[in-house]
């Protein structure tokens, strides 16, 4: 038992008393003889006021089984584990003795969700400690003792009541992800530039008016949250760090873009509720790598051309600014989201932007003029006047690759639709607002070409196999249906990222999709969805997107929160009662905290 040598040292009864029977019906014998087998306890959620003695001692005491003397082999008492992981989330502890230091073997101390006003200063003897979530409770200050713990690489400290960070703290050079979110912090140490191994930090929903230059020392830094300060100012020298990939400024004062020239990697920018006025190419230039641009709720006028260097871009918010125009440029990138609502566009309808992003971006590369046409004019005049393709849009089949036949209101689409595409390439179709009760036969022979196919508001009750043979699909427009079900084959579009399926008769999510590992996006709002499954969607390591909102769901998994890849959840209009409406309104990383605080272990 050489576990015990160091707490016999500071407890020369160690090893010679009988377990204290002071435990009560809290914490069950079983539950602590499984503990000294698996090194695991878990006491979250026991209503506890306090942690039992039994507790602190259960590698120190002999245990009540001793005592029985036909114990099998199987119950050897002496050979019991040191404890490594200890959960005491969710109860009611006002504070910790100085006991704690009774389990230095501890790896993981999860005491979250309690009314803990403070931490022991024993807290230091815990030096394998590599785990330590403290995060809602009332901490006003953290002990200097904790800096003692070398090997920590995950402090989690969100939503408490501290003010300021002691010294010492860049002792801590193991960390590797550090969470202050939701305290009362108005500095930020210069020490923190000392934190070489960070690789993720949230200092959000604090009252920050500034970074110190220092923290572009943070060289593995991939994740920077500073959403909700009053931040008026970047420093420059936050350019200059090359790892970072993800950087939140949401809901702060910036009236300018910073630069970022040496943030190669940098894949994600928000940029919301800031009080920006102008985007310049000089913003811009560097931002080679950017999938996400969120400049919504600013004061943005205009956006310029050189938006088009940003060839990575994926999703663009420009929604509430002042926008009264776009420059057509804009449609010549692969965007999947564009948000432009709350602005005063001039230059593009109302009936085209609420048909969404593709259509936006169609209407914006229509309106590009043509240096050099790739087809001649005569013949496109020739094809415009053959009178059985009057009413299909061939300029449209050879400059913009769309074969456009919507809202025609039809049952069926004419032969003289796929007559037209001729030797012609197409990236495009688009039968929307029809009657279509099936998905025309003839679209098969677009399998080769077709990437966005949009089905949208028709009378569709099933999908057909033809639709699934369209193998290079990436993007699926299905909403405003009838469908209740997805065929097996769907599967076999191996390169789909977004599914519009909102506004059908779905009661849950096709099983299909969750064997789609490339899908980004999935919009099922507006359906009878009762159920998801938490695991199946944890193995989609793409998808960012879920919207859910207004379905029959009464309960949300708390095995959500393990689906870290969200960016967007969207649960609005369900019947569910938790999370309540205040942690929805907090978006998506509020809401993924939350159910993950609520997994059972």
């Amino acid at each position: 038992m050489s576990r015990l040598k160091g707490v016999a040292e500071r407890d020369p009864r160690a090893g010679f008393r009988a377990e204290r029977r002071d435990c009560g019906a809290s914490v069950p014998q079983g539950l602590l003889k499984a503990a000294r087998k698996s090194g695991q306890l878990n006491l979250s959620g026991r209503n506890l006021s306090e942690v039992p003695q039994c507790v602190w001692r259960i590698n120190v005491d002999i245990p009540e089984e001793a005592k029985n003397l036909s114990f099998s082999t199987t119950e050897r008492w002496w050979e019991q584990t040191d404890l490594t992981k200890l959960i005491i989330s969710n109860n009611k502890l006002q504070s910790l003795t100085d006991d704690l230091r009774l389990l230095p073997a501890l790896t993981v101390l999860d005491i979250h969700d309690n009314q803990l006003t403070s931490l022991p200063s024993a807290i230091r003897e815990l030096e394998n400690l590599q785990k330590l979530n403290v995060s809602h409770n009332k901490l006003k200050i953290l002990p200097e003792e904790i800096t003692n713990l070398r090997n920590l690489k995950g402090l989690y400290l969100q939503h408490n009541e501290l003010t300021c960070i002691p010294e010492g703290f860049q002792q801590l050079f193991n960390l590797e992800d550090l969470d202050i979110s939701n305290n009362c912090l108005t500095t930020v140490p210069a020490s923190f530039s000392s934190l070489s191994s960070l690789v993720r930090l949230n200092l959000s929903s604090n009252q920050l008016k500034n970074l110190p230059a220092e923290i572009s020392g943070m060289k593995r830094l991939k994740h920077l949250d500073c959403n909700s300060n009053m931040l008026e100012t970047i420093p420059p020298e936050l350019a200059g760090m090359e790892s970072l990939e993800l950087l939140y400024l949401r809901r702060n004062k910036l009236r300018f873009l910073p630069e970022f020239p040496s943030c190669k990697l940098l894949k994600e920018l928000h940029l919301g509720e800031n009080q920006i006025e102008m985007l310049g190419a000089e913003h811009l230039k560097h931002l080679n790598s950017i999938l996400v641009l969120d400049l919504r709720d600013n004061k943005l006028k205009s956006v310029p051309d050189e938006i088009t260097l940003l060839q990575s871009l994926e999703r663009l918010d420009l929604s509430n600014n002042d926008i009264s125009s776009l420059p057509y440029s804009l449609g010549k990138l692969q965007l999947k989201f564009l948000a432009l609502e709350g602005n005063p566009m001039r230059t593009i309808r109302r009936e085209i932007m609420n048909k969404g992003t593709q259509e936006i971006l169609k209407y914006l590369r229509s309106k590009i003029k043509d240096d050099g046409p790739s087809q001649s004019d005569s013949a496109i005049e020739t094809a415009m006047t053959l009178p059985s393709e009057s009413r299909v849009n061939v300029h449209a089949i050879i400059t913009l690759k769309i074969l456009d036949y919507s809202d025609k209101q039809t049952t069926l689409i004419p032969d003289e639709v796929f007559d037209a595409v001729k030797s012609n390439i197409i990236t495009s179709i688009n039968f929307s607002k029809n009657q279509l009760c099936e998905i025309p036969k003839r679209i098969v022979e677009l399998k080769e070409m077709v990437s966005d196919a949009n089905l949208s508001f028709n009378k569709l009750s099933f999908i057909s196999l033809e639709l699934c043979m369209l193998q290079k699909l990436t993007f699926l427009d299905l909403r405003n249906n009838f469908l209740n079900s997805l065929p097996e084959e769907v599967e076999s579009l191996i390169r789909l990222q977004t599914i519009n399926l909102s506004f059908n008769r779905f009661k849950i999510l096709p099983e299909v999709l969750y064997r789609i590992p490339t899908l980004e996006t999935i919009l099922m709002s507006n359906n009878q969805v009762g159920s998801v499954d938490p695991e199946k969607l944890r193995t989609m390591e793409n998808l960012v997107t879920l919207d859910l909102q207004n379905n029959d769901l009464l309960q949300i998994p708390p095995e959500l929160g393990n689906c870290v890849n969200l960016r967007t959840l969207l649960l609005d209009g369900n019947p569910f009662r938790v999370p309540r409406a205040a942690i929805l309104m907090k978006g998506t990383a509020a809401i993924l905290e939350y159910l993950r605080d609520r997994i059972p272990t």
